[in-house]
């Protein structure tokens, strides 16, 4: 793949960037927790607070959230993720948002989160 000047790539790997900065834009990879023997409250702190971590590194953070895409395991967790969020947020902006059941690559993720946001 070829590197431009213009886009910047945080902790890549052969597969993929964490971060992805192009035109003022932060595009974070779907974040899932390391914890898996936690529970959706659990899991769902995990991954906001790496989202946080990832924001920060690359300059913004989640008061310039334009985006977000939530991949809930189990449908009966919406209600709880959506709490969390809430709270995470702590009247911020809103994103716009999608929220998904999705099969997770590692059967014991609970949810994987993925955001777009603003740099200043």
């Amino acid at each position: 793949m070829t590197e431009h000047n213009d886009i910047q790539r945080i902790s890549s790997n052969q597969v993929m960037s964490a971060v992805t900065i192009h035109n003022k834009t932060v595009y974070l990879s779907g974040q899932v927790p390391d914890s898996t023997s936690q529970d959706i409250t659990g899991q769902t702190r995990e991954v906001l607070m790496r989202i946080d971590q990832l924001l920060k590194l690359a300059g913004t953070d989640k008061s310039r959230l334009l985006s977000a895409q939530l991949f809930v395991k189990n449908l009966e967790d919406f209600q709880t993720v959506n709490q969390l969020w809430i709270h995470w947020l702590q009247g911020q902006g809103t994103p716009a948002r999608a929220t998904i059941q999705a099969n997770l690559v590692n059967p014991d993720w609970l949810i994987e989160i993925a955001v777009i946001a603003a740099q200043p």
